[in-house]
């Protein structure tokens, strides 16, 4: 299982911790080198002196079809401030190193540093009992030209299995989190229609292919969705 508390935690130009069993908390302090963005529903209290401001994210048309908040909002200057989701669950880091990237399962990100490039992506020829055939969308996270890290949100506890190369795992469709971009998923879908299970229908999985990591939650949601 990913660490559930935090007591010092380093971030570029950030120092933060990580505290709370039901519904944690994300407490950085900024020494006013490096900019914090986040949805701006997420914000649970600031210092005054910390300033905020939109942000204009790329790819608003993709934002809009995929039904997500077409601006999100940026934290500038010397303080605190503090984040947390709605629900019970799981905050974590995701470190990306230079040129690293991550992908994250929509409705999970909490915050990013302003070193991480966001972006939306398309999974194509993906199905689950949510969406249908027509594939969703997913965040992409990208420490492009400097280190970086993203705060994520679980629900319930999260646990991250590494996969090594052609390794796979079948996972339910609303309990993956995040997963490296070299990971592969498609649909894995098993027919119960014999004996004492005749006429139940389908059981369908997200079926992840290695190498690289895949974040897995407890407490597996099916949250609404544009598609």
């Amino acid at each position: 299982m990913l660490p559930t508390r935090i007591r010092e935690g380093l971030a570029p130009g950030i120092s933060y911790l990580i505290e709370g069993e039901l519904v944690p908390m994300l407490h950085c302090t900024m020494d006013g080198s490096m900019a914090v963005y986040f949805e701006h529903h997420v914000v649970l209290w600031k210092e005054p002196q910390v300033t905020i401001k939109l942000k204009a994210v790329r790819g608003a048309v993709r934002r809009l079809v995929s039904g997500r908040q077409l601006l999100l909002t940026e934290a500038k200057g010397r303080g605190d401030i503090a984040f947390s989701r709605d629900a019970p669950g799981h905050v974590f880091p995701l470190d990306l190193p230079r040129g690293a990237a991550i992908l994250v399962r929509e409705h999970q990100f909490l915050a990013a540093t302003a070193s991480v490039r966001y972006s939306t992506s398309h999974l194509r020829g993906l199905s689950n009992n949510l969406f249908g055939n027509s594939g969703f969308w997913v965040d992409r996270f990208e420490a492009h030209d400097a280190d970086g890290v993203v705060w994520l949100h679980g629900f319930g506890n999260v646990f991250e299995k590494v996969l090594g190369d052609g390794e796979e795992i079948d996972v339910e469709p609303g309990g993956w989190v995040y997963m490296d971009p070299e990971v592969r998923m498609r649909p894995a879908v098993y027919g119960l229609r014999t004996g004492m299970f005749a006429g139940v229908g389908e059981l369908i999985f997200n079926r992840f292919r290695g190498p690289g990591r895949v974040g897995i939650q407890s407490m597996y949601v099916h949250l609404p969705s544009a598609e």
